[in-house]
């Protein structure tokens, strides 16, 4: 599994905000300073303004900043708002299906896996990221 080049985007977008604080970014800037291609982080700041994760003005004094404290914000929440829920394989999830239904013994291996990312990505903040409060398990 591999996250889309656009959610990875988004993750560094988000970070570089953080670190910013209150203070607003021009997107330019953030395209700039992270390497990301304007017309993609256009697309990206609107989908995470979408998802509540920013705040977006125009004009001179215009720019983006976070909606909320980094502290607020999960690594899932913004993964999710560019690709929509982690789904490591169809059988998984609520409307899952299986062609070998209730006999396969990998369905539950993919299950487990996902929920163990899932938790991992959800209890990671923005905050831990910024100040190195992230301890590898």
């Amino acid at each position: 599994m591999q996250i889309t080049r656009q959610a990875d985007y988004a993750v560094r977008a988000v970070m570089y905000l953080a670190k910013k604080g209150s203070q607003r970014a021009a997107t330019s800037q953030v395209a700039q300073d992270q390497r990301i291609p304007p017309s993609f982080l256009a697309k990206i700041i609107s989908q995470l303004s979408i998802a509540g994760l920013l705040h977006t003005s125009r004009g001179a004094r215009g720019g983006v900043t976070l909606a909320r404290e980094p502290k607020e914000i999960s690594l899932l929440e913004v993964v999710e708002a560019i690709d929509g829920p982690i789904q490591l394989n169809e059988c998984v999830g609520e409307d899952g299906t299986c062609t070998f239904s209730s006999d396969c013994p990998i369905q539950p291996i993919w299950c487990d896996a996902q929920d163990e990312l899932v938790k991992k990505l959800k209890h990671t903040n923005f905050e831990q990221l910024m100040g190195n409060g992230y301890k590898h398990n």
